[in-house]
């Protein structure tokens, strides 16, 4: 029998999907723009990697008792794959642009480096996953970064600072996009998202803790500021930003997914205009106008050709 619903029905099904994941991403953009906020609020409070020790520590601890008791039985081989990806997607995204911003390096020159994220993950794409950007999507990226320069452009003061810790959230983000593209072709994928990011949290925890020994200890730092910053860190900055990450991943391409963290830096000075009253400017408007428009043409799905 001839479903004659069938076109209205599908145009239901596909708009219902995009609607849910455009949520997503909002929802991905605010949360990831938050660590940004939570590294700058705690760090006057704490040395870098005493918090990232126990931003990390914290949130594996707290998701350790449903990875164990919900969920499938997790196998060695799939942790050890998930450590793998913690330490590259947790522990060099993290100490990448936490440490350039402790040694000084100004926050929006570091949310715009690690803002590179699609153009890293499309030079890395070809060799890992056998695929390129279209023009279409190298066009959009370009433009997106084009806004993220015009809303950063304002803070990229260099200072007296190092010129090898410029390096460090470009190392950061590559590190990221390996694993983002490892995690996209990995087996383990389907793992859920809270016994994953366990895993990944307690192994970025131990390589963190050796770094914060060297800096001067372990233990946590009995003042409110800090426990508020790793509070802030843990379930805004951790449970939320990395799970919304890995399930826009899971739904959706590494390029579209990245490229929507252009507008991060962005979002983060609006965030830092309302917790810390930064002034805001119409560059950061037009920025945010420019890089929503490249992130539409990255993120719009191509017209196939009818036959």
């Amino acid at each position: 029998m001839t479903d004659i619903a069938t076109p209205s029905c599908r145009r239901t099904n596909r708009v219902w999907p995009v609607f849910v994941l455009v949520l997503l991403e909002a929802a991905l953009v605010i949360s990831w723009s938050a660590g940004f906020v939570g590294v700058r609020f705690a760090i006057d409070h704490a040395p870098i990697f005493l918090i990232l020790l126990w931003r990390s520590l914290a949130s594996g601890l707290i998701l350790l008792p449903f990875a164990l008791a919900i969920g499938p039985p997790i196998l060695w081989r799939d942790a050890v794959s998930q450590m793998m990806f913690g330490a590259l997607a947790m522990s060099g995204y993290l100490a990448g642009f936490a440490s350039a911003i402790s040694f000084g390096v100004p926050t929006g020159l570091v949310a715009l480096i690690t803002d590179m994220l699609p153009l890293a993950v499309a030079f890395l794409s070809w060799p890992i996953l056998g695929q390129a950007l279209t023009l279409r999507q190298w066009t959009g990226s370009v433009i997106g970064l084009a806004g993220v320069l015009i809303a950063s452009g304002w803070s990229l003061d260099m200072g007296d600072v190092p010129l090898w810790a410029y390096g460090l959230p470009v190392l950061g983000t590559l590190s990221l996009a390996l694993a983002t593209l490892l995690q996209k072709r990995s087996p383990t994928s389907t793992m859920p998202v809270y016994q994953s990011l366990c895993i990944q949290c307690l192994s970025a925890a131990a390589i963190f803790a050796l770094f914060a020994w060297h800096e001067g200890g372990v233990l946590p730092v009995l003042d409110a500021g800090f426990i508020g910053g790793i509070l802030w860190l843990v379930f805004v900055a951790t449970f939320a930003a990395w799970s919304l990450y890995y399930l826009a991943l899971r739904k959706s391409s590494p390029a579209r997914v990245t490229a929507v963290l252009y507008l991060s830096p962005p979002v983060t000075m609006i965030w830092a205009w309302v917790m810390f009253g930064e002034p805001l400017s119409w560059g950061i408007a037009a920025g945010l106008a420019v890089s929503l428009f490249g992130i539409i043409i990255v993120a719009s799905p191509q017209k196939k050709a009818h036959v």
